[in-house]
């Protein structure tokens, strides 16, 4: 048995994170997973949203399997240009400003361009502001400094910014020799990349699936809709693949898969949620159960938009969730296998 490369794996997470696409300004990204599905000879389709259904025939056609992950991530829109040339930035996705603070950032006009910027408190010189340390990290406080001469809010329209213009962040991304990954954007390009590397497993060795299954990547998860529409009547179980996130009274680590029994949103299957167990105890599989307070996923979206599915949720666990986040290899390679031998596996029913 031949995993899933997690050396190709990495390269291509690499690639994902380093591509701008804050939800609302995903076209470029889906691209790029575009043209490496269509590589693979895999049929794909874009719905009015943006995002990408990818479809592979499986013997059993009556029911269909649906796995989904997310491309579009944290990121903010312009909402006004401040008379010092600087900009007020409104934010997309739950996180907090301190989290984003010095971070280095792009603007993305209407007509195209880009421009760098980083993101500091107005209040940043201790030379000037006394209490710099304590003023709030709000959307008052906080603003980005463009990297063009600009002293005014004129010279920053005659570059072509403009209120509504999309910002993303600098990942940073960095892999490290005891097998570290640090970067935003794990959430979801982690679980992006492992589905990618999942499907070139599959079409290269001629691998036949035992249903046919669909590989939605969603492009609204940030704002709570991107795996609420594009489901096959046929489509039975509907697995989300996202992060696992950390913190205390967590179960969920850096270095195993994390299987959701729970969020925001209520439980999760439990007889999908029990199977999942079974493959991962099955195949030697590392893995954490964990509940997630204040966490919902594409696959809770299905479910409150109606659709009569099995929902399930899995991922890599991700250390600093929608802040500067950080996983293992070790994390990636488990969520890859147990990946691998789910869609391989009988239906629960």
């Amino acid at each position: 048995m031949t995993y899933p490369d997690t050396t190709e794996t990495l390269k291509l997470l690499k690639e994902l994170v380093s591509i701008p696409s804050p939800t609302g300004n995903t076209n470029e990204v889906i691209t790029y997973v575009e043209k490496f599905l269509q590589d693979l000879g895999v049929e794909t389709v874009r719905n009015r949203k943006g995002g990408l259904i990818a479809s592979i025939s499986g013997t059993e056609q009556s029911k269909h399997r649906m796995l989904t992950t997310h491309v579009d991530t944290l990121g903010a829109i312009v909402k006004e240009i401040k008379p010092s040339g600087r900009l007020k930035l409104d934010l997309i996705g739950g996180f907090q400003y301190n989290s984003i603070e010095g971070e280095y950032c792009e603007i993305e006009t209407s007509s195209g361009k880009r421009y760098t910027g980083t993101i500091l408190m107005h209040q940043t010189s201790v030379h000037v502001y006394k209490d710099a340390g304590k003023a709030e990290r709000n959307q008052d406080n906080m603003e980005v400094r463009i990297d063009e001469v600009v002293q005014n809010a004129g010279d920053v329209r005659s570059l072509g910014i403009e209120v509504g213009d999309f910002v993303s962040f600098a990942p940073r991304v960095e892999i490290t020799s005891s097998g570290f990954i640090k970067s935003r954007h794990l959430d979801d390009k982690a679980s992006v990349a492992i589905l990618l590397q999942l499907i070139k497993q599959l079409k290269t060795n001629n691998i036949t699936l035992p249903y046919t299954t669909h590989f939605l990547i969603s492009n609204n998860e940030e704002i709570g809709y991107g795996g609420n529409s594009n489901i096959t009547p046929e489509t039975v179980e509907y697995l989300a693949v996202d992060m696992g996130a950390m913190g205390d009274g967590q179960s969920t680590d850096e270095y195993t898969v994390s299987i959701c029994v729970k969020d925001a949103s209520g439980p999760y299957h439990y007889g999908l949620r029990k199977k999942l167990v079974k493959i991962a105890e099955e195949n030697g599989i590392d893995y954490k159960l964990d509940i997630y307070p204040y966490y919902g996923s594409d696959a809770s979206a299905a479910i409150r938009s109606g659709h009569d599915i099995v929902h399930g949720l899995v991922g890599p666990g991700i250390d600093s969730s929608h802040a500067f986040e950080r996983t293992h290899q070790s994390s990636i390679e488990n969520t890859a296998k147990l990946l691998y031998h789910y869609v391989l596996s009988e239906m629960i029913f």
